[in-house]
């Protein structure tokens, strides 16, 4: 992976507990043409949840492929989230994206967007996405009606051992208005990438 510090090798990292509305903010500043972002899909040995798409959404690989793309040391960042249940950015990903002469922005848990915040510590923007708080955050998983209730039991859970990183990011948007966090996270990446 090449390090050079130039303005297309540079990586913007959306993390949050689940249910937060970071991926609403990433798929908002995707759309805006003038910042030049390309989305970096991440590699889950998870199951495809409703419409989900293979190479558009995620990368799926069954738990054994994803083990040995680690051996193969083809990741920049990677996370066994749950057992059995990996997520992670594979190397190739960054640098397609930057080959288009785009810069990357991910849409990833806390510990990964800490992970390559910390590989890539010039040329990454590191954002927290805040829930307004922990009731909201469940709320919201359930109005997603996608997982069990002990699923959104162990989100919820792990969500407050992630909002407890969040001074570990460089800006934190607190999500209690959408309009409000979605022109915070416009400036944040602009100023960041004329900087």
């Amino acid at each position: 992976m090449k390090k050079e510090n130039n303005k297309q090798n540079k990586l913007i990292v959306f993390s949050a507990p689940s249910g937060s509305g970071k991926t609403t903010i990433v798929k908002h500043l995707l759309g805006l043409e003038k910042l030049n972002l390309e989305f970096s899909i991440s590699a889950t040995s998870r199951a495809k949840r409703g419409e989900e798409v293979n190479g558009k959404d995620y990368y799926f690989l069954s738990a054994e492929e994803f083990k040995s793309k680690i051996k193969n040391d083809e990741f920049l960042e990677w996370e066994e989230v749950y057992r059995d249940n990996f997520y992670g950015t594979l190397k190739t990903e960054v640098e397609r994206i930057w080959a288009l002469g785009k810069t990357v922005i991910f849409d990833i848990d806390v510990s990964g967007g800490l992970r390559i915040k910390r590989k890539f510590p010039e040329q990454t923007l590191a954002v927290f996405v805040k829930p307004p708080s922990i009731d909201a955050l469940k709320i919201r998983l359930k109005k997603r009606k996608t997982e069990t209730e002990d699923k959104i039991n162990m989100r919820v859970a792990k969500a407050s051992a992630e909002l407890a990183t969040a001074p570990l990011f460089d800006t934190i948007i607190i999500n209690d208005d959408l309009n409000k966090a979605l022109n915070n996270a416009e400036l944040v990446v602009s100023d960041f990438l004329n900087s």
